[in-house]
């Protein structure tokens, strides 16, 4: 299976990275060790910094845009502003774990998948290889179009995906008043995030209610929650306490997202998956 991420090296605060034909220097604030090779890193394409503010070097030697592919799954890149380029390849390990826990599922394609805060639409497109029909949800509407793109590009145009501009919470909500529910619910909060209509999320004070409203929204046979983070501090044992409160008849598996390639493993963040 072709892939087009890597991580090429870490360190200093800083991770170099490929995305297919494109190497970037970027902040990581976990990578507190010393790089294996920085010899190496003048090599990348563009870098960026947030040392005075968000600032791209080179950015002119990026294209406006590029496509890879990893897991299985075709994205298309661009810079922004603030250094994202429409990725987060430290979830491809939970992508994996979608696609194959939708398709070995008795549900199968007959399952209803809700990903919620779904940015670039990488765990949809997951779910919906693995035969789900997948409700698509995030704030921006700029993110949901990125994400509407991404399907087409994996032949997923016309699959049942429902795409939706909301605020988590209010769509939920709605969902519960119409009856309608899932069985399985994906969802990585912002540590502090702005719904489509300027409504704030903090996830210290919000968590718990996105966690009541999803579980009042599983099927009675439900397969699967999977609650993912990038918020500092928030490690494995306390998402496992969590989500382990909220599922008790679940079994629970929690541990860090990594960045993985040639470098030494760089924590990205941490994932909890309740499995029933």
């Amino acid at each position: 299976m072709a892939d087009d991420y890597e991580l090429l090296d870490s360190g200093g605060g800083r991770k170099y990275e490929r995305f297919g034909h494109i190497s970037l220097v970027r902040p990581c604030s976990q990578a507190l060790w010393r790089p294996a090779d920085q010899g190496q890193w003048h090599r990348a394409t563009a870098a960026f910094d947030r040392e005075d503010g968000n600032r791209w070097h080179n950015r002119g030697a990026l294209p406006k845009e590029w496509v890879i592919e990893t897991v299985g799954i075709r994205f298309r890149l661009s810079g922004t502003d603030f250094g994202h380029l429409g990725i987060f390849p430290e979830q491809r390990a939970q992508w994996k774990w979608i696609r194959r826990a939708v398709s070995s599922s008795r549900r199968g394609a007959e399952a209803n998948v809700l990903n919620l805060f779904a940015y670039s639409g990488g765990s949809t497109i997951a779910a919906a290889q693995g035969g789900a029909s997948v409700c698509h949800l995030d704030a921006s509407k700029g993110m949901v179009q990125w994400a509407r793109e991404n399907a087409a590009l994996n032949g997923l145009k016309d699959h049942p995906i429902r795409w939706i501009t909301d605020d988590a919470h209010k769509f939920m909500e709605r969902e519960l008043r119409r009856g309608r529910r899932y069985d399985a619910v994906i969802f990585d909060p912002p540590t502090f995030g702005r719904g489509a209509n300027g409504e704030m999320y903090k996830i210290e004070r919000d968590l718990e209610k996105t966690l009541s409203l999803v579980k009042s929204l599983l099927s009675e046979r439900p397969m699967f929650v999977l609650f993912s983070s990038h918020t500092p501090g928030l490690s494995c044992t306390v998402a496992a306490n969590i989500i382990g409160q909220a599922f008790g008849s679940a079994r629970i598996e929690a541990g860090e997202m990594l960045l993985e390639g040639r470098s030494l493993a760089c924590p990205s963040g941490i994932y909890c998956r309740a499995v029933f």
